[in-house]
């Protein structure tokens, strides 16, 4: 079997140029080495590119339905290697297996849909304003296209990204995050034993220098990027000055308004999910609870009393709830942001610290953790912590809720639990978010809908659904004149 820890070429294994590697390793388990890791530059991403720009040639000529084949061959593959990635994917990124099973189904789902949608690429045909004359338009791939992903979810958003590329005839070269490099090389095997040719899809492994050099790359032809907003706002930068697409999908500070008629018992299952699933790691996670003072006090005592029973531990062991944040940086910013969260006059009801003793010691697990008596302005109520800490806001009725659940930079999700079908209405109008659930917590996205946010979550594009394509596709006008003479449209034809 082919080593996968490497970069993925033209339909070739191979390490980096330079021969330097980065250590991968378990966050739950230090003493568990996933592997050696290709630390790539530029002359790697120089390779990559000119691969999928030779491969475009003929992949953008292939007929749609025949890419859409691939891709469905993409997801029965993913369906039988399931367990098998998710495991894997476990072990280097640390969300329980029945999280990163998911994961990988969210990527099956999406191969499919992605897959059917070659038969739709719709365009459209209008009347002309002049006689004998159609007029239509189509849709053209784009060229290559750098993808570069988070490790949170190291195989659903990578194929958010690369499959509807594909399906629009798109070529793709592919950097995952440093924290997930070997969830992206199973993903890409996956692809090239499913049937994708030599060039079409290649993959680059290593830290940020590497995403600089594959957006400053003149072969590359539009950019979808996961990640931070500073990060993205920096990326947006260099797109624009070179004139190039870009997609980002950036940060999140995600409110669930809890209104004083709201069943209480769903309300509590969808706090613990949205706030403790992924360790708070997503950048959909709930980190704002903002309750109506009616049903404050009952509801914190249901959570507390819930919370306290979250098990953590290594996620591919049985009977695990939370697993651990991504690394020891990660574990400094958050228990930096609890310290600050004291200084500011919150208080901890429960968590607050590094979780220690047994196994956890040889992992970065951090409790998981509730502020009470927190306002709007203190920075836990507004900066993205990404990690297991919940912030709890009083608030006195629906619009004083909607005020706060609005003051933030971000919008990316959002819910509201009532039994108010007015409040309900309103809600998916009144907050400022891209996605809003009602009565659901703030994750949860579908493969086949719309995902993103506003303000500083993102720059106006959508993944997934049916918007994605308008990204990942140019459209082209096309004027047929069969009236055997020439026609001036109004632009040159008016008295």
């Amino acid at each position: 079997m082919a080593d996968v820890k490497k970069n993925f070429i033209n339909g070739q294994w191979v390490d980096a140029t330079s021969g330097d590697t980065f250590k991968n390793i378990n966050p739950a388990r230090h003493s568990d080495v996933v592997g050696d890791f290709p630390s790539s530059g530029p002359e790697d991403v120089d390779n990559a590119v000119q691969a999928a720009r030779d491969a475009f040639k003929t992949w953008s000529k292939m007929p749609a339905p025949a890419r859409g084949d691939i891709l469905r061959n993409i997801g029965d593959v993913l369906t039988e290697r399931k367990d098998e990635l998710a495991f894997e994917m476990t072990r280097e990124m640390g969300k329980p297996f029945f999280e990163t099973k998911g994961d990988v189904q969210e990527a099956i789902d999406t191969a499919y849909y992605a897959g059917s949608e070659t038969r739709r690429l719709f365009g459209h045909t209008v009347p002309s304003e002049l006689p004998n004359k159609f007029n239509m338009s189509i849709r053209r791939p784009i060229g290559v296209c750098g993808i570069i992903t988070a490790w949170n979810f190291p195989v659903a958003v990578p194929t958010w990204k690369m499959f509807p590329a594909l399906a629009a005839g798109n070529t793709a070269v592919f950097k995952p995050s440093e924290d997930a490099p070997h969830s992206g090389a199973l993903l890409v095997k996956a692809f090239h034993d499913a049937g994708v040719p030599e060039g079409v899809v290649n993959l680059v492994q290593g830290a940020g220098a590497v995403g600089e050099a594959l957006v400053s790359h003149p072969g590359i032809d539009a950019v979808s990027f996961t990640g931070s907003t500073e990060t993205g706002g920096k990326i947006a930068e260099t797109c624009g000055s070179l004139h190039k697409r870009v997609s980002l999908e950036m940060g999140g500070k995600n409110p669930m308004i809890v209104m004083d008629d709201a069943d209480l018992e769903l309300v509590l299952d969808g706090i613990l999910w949205g706030a403790f699933g992924t360790t708070g790691q997503r950048c959909t996670a709930t980190s704002r609870l903002i309750i109506h003072k009616a049903v404050h006090d009952e509801m914190l005592d249901l959570l507390v009393a819930a919370a306290n029973d979250l098990r953590l531990g290594y996620g591919n062991d049985d009977n695990v709830d939370v697993g651990p944040v991504i690394n020891e940086k990660a574990v400094t910013k958050i228990t930096g942001y609890i310290d600050i969260g004291k200084k500011e006059g919150a208080k901890v009801l429960i968590g607050g610290k590094r979780a220690e003793g047994g196994d956890l010691d040889d992992g970065w697990f951090i409790q998981p953790t509730i502020f009470t008596g927190v306002n709007r302005d203190m920075r836990i109520a507004r900066e993205e912590i990404f990690g297991p800490v919940l912030s709890v806001i009083k608030v006195g009725s629906y619009d004083e809720a909607v005020e706060v659940a609005n003051d933030v930079p971000y919008g990316l999700s959002s819910s509201i639990y009532t039994q108010d079908v007015t409040l309900a209405f309103r809600a998916m109008h009144d907050i400022e978010a891209g996605i809003t659930y009602i009565n659901g917590p703030t994750i949860g996205a579908e493969a086949h809908m719309p995902f993103g946010g506003v303000k500083q979550t993102g720059n106006g594009h959508r993944e997934g659904g049916w918007e994605v394509f308008d990204f990942y596709t140019e459209t082209k006008t096309v004027y047929v004149d069969y009236s055997g003479k020439l026609q001036k449209a109004q632009i040159d034809n008016v008295d």
